[in-house]
């Protein structure tokens, strides 16, 4: 079932700098901000707190979109295909439970969604997808220096080696649905 208007959606995949960079590029979608979220520490977590790993939260973004002009289904793909989904707790030098792959749903729809683009994401990959499916329960905004980090920050040498080969991609795979 396609949901159309306003929806968000809530992602894990690595440093949350890389995946709100991507989804900013997207048609349709309105908003990103960083923030936390799967934590088992009561309160609005700290970066510092978040970067020791005792927290339990990942750094996730969460997506507010326009589901008349990108669908949850292809927020998904672009999610799976513009971070490594193989990888536990690891995305390239960053490690850490904080960078494990996540998908938060918001509903049971979102769920059924999640569950089947993993599976079908899972044909394109020679090891397993270790992408955790979870309810999302809390979502925590970061620090303001993590919103519109790329945007903020080009010349930053991890922009400039760890962002920019995930936009690279991006363009490349889905030029059809950029702004």
């Amino acid at each position: 079932m396609k949901v159309k208007g306003m929806q968000q959606a809530t992602l894990g995949g690595g440093c949350f700098w890389c995946t709100e960079a991507v989804f900013q590029e997207l048609k349709g979608v309105e908003k990103v901000v960083s923030g936390y979220s799967g934590g088992n520490v009561p309160g609005h977590p700290t970066y510092r707190e978040i970067c020791s790993g005792l927290t339990g939260h990942a750094e996730v973004i969460q997506i507010t979109f326009d589901g008349d002009i990108i669908s949850y289904e292809d927020i998904l793909f672009i999610f799976m295909a513009t971070h490594d989904p193989t990888t536990l707790n690891r995305q390239g030098a960053d490690k850490g439970t904080q960078y494990r792959s996540v998908i938060y749903f918001h509903d049971e729809n979102q769920k059924k969604i999640a569950e089947a683009v993993v599976q079908k994401a899972a044909e394109y990959y020679d090891d397993p997808i270790v992408t955790e499916i979870s309810p999302l329960s809390i979502f925590y905004k970061a620090e303001d220096n993590h919103q519109n980090y790329y945007r903020n920050n080009k010349e930053q040498g991890y922009c400039n080696f760890v962002i920019m080969p995930k936009l690279s991609k991006l363009r490349k795979l889905y030029s059809d649905k950029l702004k």
